[in-house]
């Protein structure tokens, strides 16, 4: 297990995620800005393809090498909808296509462009995916984490986690993924479930 670990992702609401699930663990973290490491133009091209665990890895590797060779762990996540074939999927952050977004004005757009899609369709179930990948230049560890729900009509109160999550409401929680606490999302979300299997991996490793 090592004892520190880059994470790779510049999201917020990622890193807000993240965090307390490494400290829970016992494993030192930074993220791209306390390890700083300048955006590149070319970060916008590593998620290229068209599996979560292809751009988890791409990611780990590509932020191995800019970190100077720091082990990382770099995830990939987003909304499979049945009704919608599984889309938006691996481009759930892009699927607005409004690349003159960012945060919470990103998130509106993505969640706008969703309901229009969904308007009067009978089925609204979903599920959140997510790839998490270890990597430390010699050993490669993956873990994949999933979470059921259904799709609201309507937006959700609190202000809780980030993206498709005032929309998502969790099977296991009965409520809207904005309406719980960290904790309570961390224990039945696809990120937990994908972070805990890996930490456990790398616990069994050694």
């Amino acid at each position: 297990m090592p004892a520190r670990v880059l994470l790779a992702t510049r999201s917020a609401g990622k890193l807000r995620e993240l965090r307390p699930m490494f400290a829970e663990a016992g494993v030192r973290v930074q993220d791209l800005r306390e390890a700083e490491i300048a955006e590149e133009p070319a970060e916008e091209g590593i998620e290229a393809f068209e599996t979560f665990e292809e751009n988890a890895r791409a990611k780990a590797r590509y932020f191995f090498a800019r970190s100077g060779g720091v082990p990382v762990v770099a995830e990939d996540s987003g909304l499979e909808v049945s009704a919608l074939g599984g889309a938006p999927g691996v481009r759930s952050k892009r699927w607005s296509a409004r690349g003159d977004l960012s945060g919470v004005a990103l998130d509106e757009a993505n969640n706008a462009r969703l309901l229009a899609r969904l308007a009067g369709a009978a089925d609204r179930r979903a599920r959140y995916v997510c790839v998490a990948v270890y990597w430390d230049g010699v050993r490669e560890a993956t873990a994949r984490g999933e979470t059921a729900g259904v799709i609201a009509e309507r937006r959700h109160a609190g202000d809780g986690g980030f993206g498709y999550d005032p929309y998502f409401v969790s099977d296991e929680l009965g409520r809207a993924f904005s309406e719980v606490t960290g904790v309570e999302k961390a224990a039945v979300s696809h990120r937990g479930r994908a972070v805990a299997a890996l930490l456990k991996t790398l616990r069994g490793r050694g």
